[in-house]
């Protein structure tokens, strides 16, 4: 078999159908029982969360992640030409792949110009700890047939710290265990301690930092014992690792075509293309940024350079993304430590409040909106929000953010009242300043 191009992939759209799309889902499932304990502040009486039924809630995600499934299998990819093949695929040299298929046995060669690695990363679990084998990753949970009463969360990553708020929704007993002083490392620092706050103030999660599993053990009863490196033991109904992920590169034998790998993953230049020409690798297996809008970004800038005749490199700077803990972070750009570091000199705009929906019902829940300015060229180089609905809101400040929007231009768009957001537009005086790195409350 011979063609001009093959992908040996895992591809983005599926990893999102299977990974993003269900997360999402039960973030939705998992804020109704805030939405309803705030009724009674509206007027509505009588109001009651009821009881979240796990199956009903997993029948109807698989429904629609087979929905999903379908339309782009179905739909898009044979409306666009590709040929699929449902095996697994190993490099046989710098021009061809093997092809095994599992149904049959059978193992053919694609042989190509042009070679897509694809294939994601996999959940880390570290092996050195006793009965690591009991523990699941946010692969399992989606598929778990009831729902664990008490689970603890360990990581303190995006997805630990999102899994954790949704299991607390969704009224599991949460644990979350990190092992450093606070999460969401390299996310802009009063971001991670409003959220710790908010946390603390308005969930159940019992959050223990500076901890670690040392050991996990099976009762007779299917329930866990976890006992951390100081010897305090939770007792939960299953406990799931979010301590990183590695490269899925076992099995892709890419020694055979001389594939350059650092650890797990495979480093790329900037147009995606391994130390090999002719073979590229694009999303989380190259360890740039693990977001499946980014790996989207870099599988298109690599169509439209390889086979449309442009010059399109990775661009990796100011992409937005969100947290979907409750409440969400949404951030685009650079974090105060960030700027400070790269431009010196930067105005710091930021306020707490009680958004309007929160107060009316006397709910201690409070939003954090922040931007960060180049002095020099006062060009809004982060903006950081903590606030219901933040991803859908600084999706669209990204635009003005990568488009290069200064402060100005902030200052001169008038805002939509009432809402959080226009405080985005609204803040006039900056909160402190940096000058040559030093922080600064005046410039008096």
């Amino acid at each position: 078999m011979c063609a001009y191009s093959i992908a040996m992939y895992i591809s983005p759209i599926s990893i999102s159908i299977l990974g993003c799309v269900p997360k999402k889902l039960m973030v939705f499932a998992s804020r109704y029982p805030g939405e309803i304990k705030e009724m009674a502040g509206y007027g509505w009486e009588g109001a009651t969360e009821g009881k979240f039924d796990w199956k009903t809630f997993l029948e109807n995600k698989n429904q629609e992640i087979t929905r999903l499934n379908n339309v782009y299998q179905n739909f898009v990819l044979k409306n666009a030409g590709v040929e699929v093949i449902e095996a697994t695929g190993s490099l046989a040299g710098p021009n061809s792949v093997n092809v095994h298929t599992t149904a049959t046995g059978e193992t053919s060669t694609v042989t190509a110009k042009n070679i897509l690695i694809a294939v994601g990363g996999w959940p880390f679990k570290p092996s050195s700890v006793p009965g690591i084998e009991h523990a699941i990753t946010s692969n399992e949970i989606f598929y778990l047939k009831e729902q664990p009463k008490r689970i603890v969360v360990v990581g303190g990553g995006f997805i630990a710290l999102e899994f954790a708020s949704i299991m607390d929704g969704l009224g599991s007993d949460v644990t979350l265990m990190y092992r450093g002083d606070l999460f969401l490392r390299g996310f802009d620092q009063d971001m991670r301690e409003h959220l710790k706050e908010e946390m603390t103030t308005n969930s159940n999660i019992d959050l223990q930092f500076n901890t670690d599993p040392k050991e996990i053990v099976k009762n007779d009863d299917g329930t866990l014992s976890v006992t951390d490196q100081d010897g305090n033991v939770v007792e939960c109904d299953a406990i799931m690792y979010a301590t990183g992920r590695k490269g899925k590169i076992d099995g892709l034998n890419l020694d055979a075509a001389g594939v350059k790998t650092e650890g797990s993953f495979i480093p790329v230049d900037d147009y995606s293309q391994t130390n090999v020409p002719g073979i590229y690798a694009v999303g989380d297996i190259t360890n740039r940024i693990a977001l499946t809008p980014v790996a989207l970004m870099e599988g298109h800038r690599l169509a439209d350079t390889v086979f449309g005749g442009m010059d399109r490199p990775v661009d990796h700077e100011y992409v937005a993304s969100t947290v979907f803990t409750t409440p969400e972070i949404g951030t685009v750009g650079y974090s105060e430590e960030e700027a400070v570091t790269k431009f010196g000199d930067i105005d710091v705009y930021k306020n707490r409040f009680r958004a309007m929906k929160h107060s009316f019902p006397k709910s201690e829940t409070y939003s954090l909106f922040k931007l960060i300015v180049e002095t020099k060229t006062q060009r809004v180089v982060g903006c950081h929000v903590a606030t219901d609905g933040a991803g859908e809101m600084v999706q669209g400040v990204a635009i003005a953010v990568k488009m290069g929007a200064t402060k100005d231009d902030f200052d001169n768009t008038i805002g939509i009242h009432p809402t959080s957001a226009e405080e985005l537009v609204t803040m006039r005086t900056p909160s402190y300043y940096y000058r040559g790195g030093e922080k600064k409350e005046s410039l008096d």
